[in-house]
């Protein structure tokens, strides 16, 4: 089992976070917040982790990685304000 420092957590969720809120500004919108935004960075990590693996797409880059985060983040953004609007 991998075992992370105090450090990369931190770096871990301030991404997550960049990625909640430029998810929640491509999809013309505001964001949910620090929290908000740092679940939807996350989640929207492994959406997008899954959809290129789904398809066939691999990163071996940093900026490729984030792009695919930033990509599932925009997807899980977008659906979660289409569910909430129809509710």
């Amino acid at each position: 089992m991998e075992h992370h420092t105090l450090g990369q957590w931190v770096w871990f969720l301030f991404i997550g976070g960049i990625i909640g809120w430029l998810a929640g500004l491509i999809v013309k919108g505001r964001g949910f917040g620090i929290i908000g935004d740092i679940a939807v960075g996350i989640v929207g990590a492994m959406l997008g982790g899954w959809m290129a693996r789904f398809v066939g797409i691999s990163t071996g880059s940093s900026v490729g990685a984030f792009l695919l985060a930033l990509v599932g983040a925009v997807v899980l953004v977008g659906l979660t304000r289409l569910i909430v609007r129809n509710v």
